[in-house]
């Protein structure tokens, strides 16, 4: 990645500005000092002179150094950029952290207990990476939520304040007057809002090249009946955040994906927005990927064909690893009828109203938890007795606490406990950590379909101990080469 620190680059950044490359769109922001704004690099603003601006690695970098976003090119919907790129092990893990609302109540020190480093240190590795402090970056985040929701919902202002995580209406009030110069209502008259009676909808922006065809290819072989439904281009599935059940429903836009949320409250929107972006790897460097999986013959041919290959995500981790169990040594068809029955046996009923949805064809369970599989008699169901308990010893390892599934911990250290329990293997924990925790070198070296994708009439068929040697060249995107090598392989994947 690119570093804001390293003169070469700054020379880079320059040329990006000058030429509005939307390549770098989200990857640095621009500070205008004769304004006092921040833009992005794609602004379409007169360009200012070089000695007038500054560059900065985050949002939250300019805001903290006092420039006030643009109401023109509007920062708050510049794509993502991974948190894992350019950071340490700690900061990443941080962000993660940061995104899911951890410091939402501006707690920096249970946010450095919970990465186990002192706050002092964690400010000054934020500093170091971000060029701005861990409160700065979950203000900013707050801060552009809200302004997305302002200009894109008919919200009323108080919900807005509690779904972005101010806490209270003055808090959100105070925060946008002083950052903007604006109250919240003087905004939201600078736009025309659409209203809709079909749910709350949102933009979720990406860095193209994106294709929503091949992820909704991917997820209609492996949607598991009642809970999750692909049709007509979308893909719907059932959720619970903190109690309440709803439908979230996705379907492809221009320059974006929406996200359209039915039956949810306000304060769950904002997990969910940031859980659906890991779900279809919206913050992922398409360009940063190519650069590196190119260099591989093989993979070079398959990028041709998914230029902009994602790894898709995992709405919860605890339903991805059962399905990954169900899923051993089986078809993927197979394991997706087995996940169907193991929900409706176990999961909870859902009704929640998609209005243009037949009710045959909408989401009506929600997964079952690990409590509700603790003791689950999974015979009569044709899964094997050994998956099945297999499937009780992760679901009390779960509810004991011995396992979670949280994306900011050590990739190492989680697959090390799960390979612990009895009947899971290197594979299963490779293949979570890809999908659930958003690992992007994550990578199941024996799995077959990726080693049947090296197969040639001339030479057996390609070891694992092959694979894993060949794949270093990869890294730190091997979770990309896995679903470049899958494309060529329609039955494999998980």
């Amino acid at each position: 990645m690119l570093r804001i620190s390293d003169i070469s680059d700054t020379r880079v950044f320059e040329q990006a500005r000058i030429s509005r490359d939307a390549r770098f769109d989200g990857r640095f922001f621009i500070g205008v000092k004769t304004t006092g704004i921040y833009c992005r690099p794609v602004c379409p603003a007169n360009t200012p002179k070089s000695e007038n601006v500054s560059f900065f690695p985050t949002a939250a970098a300019a805001g903290e150094a006092g420039f006030r976003p643009c109401l023109r090119c509007r920062p708050e919907c510049a794509p993502g950029t991974p948190a894992w790129e350019g950071t340490s092990t700690t900061v990443r893990r941080g962000l993660r952290l940061i995104a899911d609302g951890v410091l939402d109540d501006g707690d920096i020190e249970r946010l450095a207990e919970r990465l186990g480093v002192t706050s002092r240190h964690l400010r000054r590795l934020f500093t170091r990476h971000l060029g701005a402090s861990p409160l700065a970056v979950a203000h900013t985040q707050r801060l552009h939520f809200a302004k997305r929701l302002i200009d894109q919902t008919s919200l009323p202002m108080a919900d807005i304040a509690i779904a972005s995580g101010f806490g209270s209406t003055r808090r959100f009030n105070d925060a946008f007057k002083n950052t903007y110069g604006r109250t919240p209502r003087e905004l939201r008259k600078r736009r025309a809002v659409t209203e809709s009676s079909a749910g709350l909808t949102v933009q979720l922006p990406y860095r193209p090249p994106f294709s929503f065809k091949q992820l909704l290819q991917f997820f209609t072989g492996r949607a598991i009946p009642g809970v999750e439904v692909v049709r007509d281009g979308r893909y719907l599935r059932s959720v619970r955040v903190d109690g309440v059940d709803s439908v979230i429903d996705l379907r492809d836009g221009d320059g974006h994906v929406l996200l359209t949320v039915h039956g949810a409250g306000t304060r769950s929107l904002l997990p969910i927005v940031q859980r659906v972006r890991g779900m279809f790897d919206l913050d992922a460097s398409p360009g940063d990927v190519s650069r590196v999986l190119s260099l591989d013959e093989r993979l070079r041919h398959l990028l041709q064909l998914q230029p902009g290959v994602r790894v898709p995500g995992a709405w919860d981790g605890f339903e991805l690893t059962i399905r990954a169990i169900l899923g051993q040594q089986i078809s993927v068809a197979a394991a997706t009828t087995l996940s169907g029955r193991l929900a409706k046996r176990y999961g909870d009923s859902l009704n929640v109203d998609v209005p243009d949805v037949p009710d045959a064809a909408k989401p009506d369970t929600v997964f079952p938890s690990a409590s509700s599989l603790l003791r689950a008699r999974l015979g009569d169901l044709g899964i094997i007795r050994s998956r099945a308990e297999t499937i009780r010893r992760v679901s009390k390892a779960v509810v004991e606490g011995e396992i979670s599934f949280d994306p900011s911990q050590e990739t190492a250290q989680f697959c090390r406990s799960l390979v612990a329990i009895k009947g899971i293997g290197d594979w299963t924990a490779q293949y979570v950590a890809m999908r659930a925790l958003k690992d992007p070198d994550a990578f199941p070296n024996s799995d077959l379909g990726l080693l049947r994708a090296f197969d040639a009439p001339d030479r057996d068929r390609m070891k694992p101990v092959e694979l894993k040697a060949r794949s270093e060249a990869w890294r730190p995107w091997r979770a990309y080469a896995a679903l470049l090598l899958w494309s060529s392989d329609n039955n494999s994947g998980g």
